[in-house]
């Protein structure tokens, strides 16, 4: 996996990226069948947001993923749970999103817990250690895997709130890669808020959310679901999408 094609530096570029979402418990054989079922993938997801969270079945899901050099995204437990960042990416996933991101103490954790320190840089608190970790068998020493694993791993921070939309300078940072939308919990929010002038419909969210991402130097993920969707967001200027299975 080292030598593979690099999903962060594709991210950034400005590529489009393709995920699609995976049970939590996924044997090889089912992630080998829904990745075959679209050759526009680039990465699996698994979520424990809403799902159970049992890392022996995230690890395996990781390492079965790796023989098939394939990226995982883990989006974590909750907010407040940043610190364990490094912990989950010991288990093998090569993308960490964190759910409702609204304060910049919140960035500034999933940042540090998310890099190893390297000389020269300000942050990165991961420790070291994980047999599991993506890559490690093929970049095994220390210094060298840390200065790897900090140019592939791929952060994404996800708003879900309008105050979490127009915080989103604030939360970018070094070594954020991508906001991710979350159109669900940001309904409830626009709801709430008639008023204010993002509330008018999620459309109008994310085309102000794609501009203002763009200006911090970050791209936007949207989960569009439906795969007949994905020309819509593209069109919009969205660049990483994450799609349930096709049929």
């Amino acid at each position: 996996m080292a030598g593979e094609e690099n999903l962060k530096e594709r991210i950034g570029r400005g590529e489009t990226t393709i995920g699609v979402q995976v049970p939590w418990n996924a044997t090889k054989s089912q992630i080998e069948d829904i990745w075959a079922r679209d050759d526009k993938y680039s990465y699996i997801a698994v979520d424990s947001q809403h799902n159970p969270l049992v890392e022996s079945k995230l690890q395996e899901v990781c390492v079965a993923a790796q023989e098939l050099s394939i990226p995982v995204h883990f989006r974590i437990k909750h907010t407040n749970y940043t610190f364990q960042i490094g912990n989950w990416l010991d288990l093998g996933p090569s993308v960490i999103e964190v759910p409702q991101t609204e304060t910049e103490a919140t960035a500034r954790e999933a940042v540090d817990f998310f890099y190893y320190r390297q000389p020269g840089r300000a942050f990165g608190k991961r420790s070291w250690g994980g047999a599991a970790r993506v890559g490690v068998g093929e970049t095994p020493g220390r210094t060298e895997y840390a200065a790897w694993w900090n140019r592939f791993g791929v952060l994404m921070l996800q708003v879900e709130s309008i105050q979490a939309i127009t915080n989103i300078p604030r939360l970018v940072r070094e070594g954020v890669d991508c906001i991710s939308w979350g159109p669900a919990d940001l309904s409830f929010d626009r709801e709430a808020n008639p008023r204010h002038p993002l509330a008018v419909s999620d459309d109008d969210c994310v085309e102000y959310a794609v501009q203002v991402c763009a200006d911090a130097g970050v791209r936007l993920m949207v989960r569009n679901y439906d795969w007949k969707l994905r020309e819509k967001y593209i069109d919009m200027g969205v660049t990483v999408l994450l799609e349930s299975p096709k049929p």
